[in-house]
């Protein structure tokens, strides 16, 4: 068993058949011929009669931070005598005993389980219950979350060649736009260079009857940019 958070308590049954509370030193094993169990193996003995892992079929669970909603959907039954696994951890953490040595601790939580007519192999079971569910119910997150990974690695990729087709596009539309002005720009210089032979030709034919020369044979000066709106109100 990997999880060691009950080894607290483990109940076996002596050489006489007395149900008597044991839990050895880790790594402790029960000698031969000793009549005992080891706690390794009492324990599997107890999660063998757990029933197999829940699966989350019925009461959907709202809010998995909650983890009694976890244990309502896999229908964990709570003892009559109301001895969970929780109220032992309770009562661990209580001011009475919880500075006191282990095997008084144990002993504690036996007595007061014996009182309430319960069996420390009921406790355990409602811990490997509940154990389950948790690792089931994770089990059943991490599939919904792997799902929707791959729903959505699926959708972006679709995203992804869709805006990979319109950026081509648009890439398409700029080249083509910049290609027009490139023409038009090579058009207007070509007839500029004609224009401006034309205006020496005629100004050629000018220069004999009036001085200065008033035909112009260069570029016309560019555009002054637009001025400047006037700043603050107008007066």
């Amino acid at each position: 068993m990997s999880k060691k958070w009950y080894s607290y308590f483990v109940s076996v049954d002596g050489p006489e058949g007395q149900s008597e509370p044991y839990a050895p030193a880790p790594g402790e094993e029960s000698s031969p011929g000793s009549g005992q169990k080891s706690a390794a193996q009492a324990i599997a003995d107890i999660a063998s009669t757990v029933q197999a892992p829940p699966q989350f079929t019925g009461k959907a669970v709202s809010n998995a931070a909650t983890f009694s909603e976890v244990y309502q959907a896999a229908e964990i039954p709570t003892p009559a005598n109301g001895f969970t696994i929780f109220k032992v951890a309770d009562m661990l953490q209580s001011e009475h005993i919880r500075s006191l040595p282990v095997e008084i601790k144990r002993s504690s939580i036996m007595l007061a389980l014996e009182a309430s007519g319960g069996k420390i192999q009921d406790v355990i079971q409602d811990a490997i219950r509940r154990d389950k569910a948790l690792d089931t119910f994770e089990a059943v997150q991490q599939k919904s979350v792997d799902q929707l990974e791959a729903r959505m690695a699926e959708e972006n990729k679709k995203l992804q060649a869709e805006a990979d087709r319109v950026l081509n596009d648009l890439r398409g539309k700029i080249q083509a736009n910049n290609d027009a002005v490139t023409k038009e720009r090579e058009r207007f210089l070509t007839w500029r260079l004609e224009k401006q032979k034309e205006e020496q030709r005629i100004a050629d034919a000018v220069a004999p009857f009036a001085s200065p020369n008033p035909v112009t044979t260069g570029p016309i000066p560019s555009a002054a940019p637009p001025a400047a709106p006037p700043k603050g109100p107008v007066a």
